[in-house]
């Protein structure tokens, strides 16, 4: 019960903070989602120069992208990094959710994840749609180069991280802020190092952070050090960064411009 509320005292929170937040020039698209039925909103935001360009771009991919979620304030911090000359250019797709804690999560075996929602554990069927449907949409309608990342908070960071390990080669950099780590009883923490050790050789990079929560600050800590120790340098550049004095609700804007900057660099001319 205690964990349900605290889920509906975020929502809350979440709703107060975005309502005063104001979204730079974007696109918006409808197309179909993970099931025939569901209709998936997209919010894209390009970056400045994009329309008078020849020039292609990374895609950074957002759950929790709609324009009432997390989408404009991220947007907001990708054009300003971008202006200042902090971030590279690069375009951000928000999907906008239709039942985020069944797309967010894997299975679980604990019964207390199981009632945060009516359906959870279909992160496979949501990972699915991003990879067969929505990259291809996105490279027919824009100029992309071939380098996706994915950025999430929360159970979005969850269903980032998760997917390293079932589909490495979907996102080549993952932005995991105060990810629950929590779920299927740390299950990831304990998985995640394996698979990337043992498969794809590719190189990613990771940033993480957390903050005051204790369900996830320590288990975010042990992902890190096992990550570190387990993996060859080649395979993984990884970036940690511990928000103590930030909150579950308010850790994402608070680092989602320093993340970006680490990130996606300014690359040389």
């Amino acid at each position: 019960m205690r964990r349900i509320v605290f889920f509906l005292s975020l929502a809350v929170l979440a709703l107060q903070a975005r309502a005063a937040d104001d979204v730079p020039p974007h696109d918006s698209f409808t197309m179909p989602g993970v099931t025939a039925a569901e209709t998936r909103h997209i919010n894209v935001y390009t970056p400045p120069g994009y329309a008078t360009s020849k020039a292609r771009y990374p895609v950074l991919y957002m759950p929790d992208g709609g324009l009432e979620e997390d989408f404009p304030h991220v947007a907001r911090a990708l054009d300003e990094g971008i202006r200042k000359g902090e971030i590279q250019p690069l375009i951000l797709v928000g999907i906008e959710n239709t039942e985020r804690r069944r797309d967010m999560t894997g299975p679980t075996s604990v019964a207390s994840d199981r009632r945060i929602a009516p359906r959870v554990g279909g992160s496979a069927g949501f990972r699915a749609f991003i990879a067969t449907k929505l990259v291809s949409e996105v490279g027919k309608r824009y100029r992309v180069d071939g380098h996706r990342g994915v950025i999430g908070e929360s159970l979005a960071g969850l269903f980032a991280l998760e997917s390293l390990q079932r589909e490495p080669k979907l996102f080549d950099t993952v932005i995991a802020i105060s990810p629950s780590v929590w779920w299927n009883a740390d299950a990831l923490i304990r998985d995640l190092p394996v698979a990337m050790a043992e498969g794809d050789p590719s190189p990613h990079r990771i940033y993480l952070t957390s903050a005051d929560e204790e369900n996830i600050a320590p288990g975010v800590e042990q992902l890190v050090r096992t990550l570190r120790s387990s993996l060859p340098r080649r395979a993984a550049t990884i970036e940690y960064v511990p928000r103590p004095s930030a909150h579950h609700d308010t850790i994402y804007r608070e680092s989602e411009a320093q993340a970006l900057r680490w990130a996606y660099p300014p690359m040389d001319n």
